[in-house]
């Protein structure tokens, strides 16, 4: 599956440090059970990759609203 396909798939994520230092994305659906574990400096280069992302999609006709 490519980033520009939609799909019926549906999952909840959640964000936050661990007890142990690191920043955990865990996404969790239908069959799909999925920690994911970062450093900070990871994390900080994942949230500026979403940031420019989310700066691109709004050039191309994405939602607006404020950054």
């Amino acid at each position: 599956m490519g980033i520009n396909r939609e799909s019926e798939v549906s999952a909840n994520l959640q964000i936050g440090p661990t007890d142990q230092g690191m920043v955990r994305l865990y996404v969790e659906g239908d069959g799909i059970d999925l920690p994911m574990d970062f450093d900070p400096d990871e994390a900080d280069e994942i949230a500026e990759e979403l940031r420019a992302a989310a700066a691109r999609a709004r050039k191309v006709g994405g939602k607006g609203g404020k950054a």
